[in-house]
């Protein structure tokens, strides 16, 4: 028994790890960008979208803050119902495997 201690004490060393790798991508700004600039998305290291910025030379009438808005709006929207729909996947696959209260996956 004392290997399934050491299993589970490591098994538990490593979702801290994985906790302290996720709280620091959370901090982190990525930049995607189209047609030569005249588009950027900004994410967090997580894959939520913080900002887009469209050029002005795109947008013939109308206000470009309100597109801007609406665009991150619909993504982080979007965003949270594939994150939904892949707990609702994971359930369904872990379902039979009598895991532990608590126990996330993947580790």
């Amino acid at each position: 028994m004392k290997n399934l201690g050491q299993m589970f004490k490591q098994a538990q060393e490593m979702q801290a790890k994985l906790a302290e790798t996720q709280d620091e991508l959370e901090k982190i700004d990525i930049e995607g960008s189209a047609g030569g600039g005249l588009v950027k998305v900004i994410f967090s290291g997580k894959g939520t979208v913080r900002g887009v910025h469209i050029s002005p030379s795109l947008v013939t009438d109308g206000d470009v803050g309100v597109i801007e808005d609406l665009i991150v709006a619909a993504a982080n929207d979007a965003r949270k119902k594939v994150d939904a729909r892949t707990a609702e996947e994971m359930n369904k696959l872990t379902d039979g495997l009598n895991l532990p209260a608590g126990l996330k996956l993947p580790f």
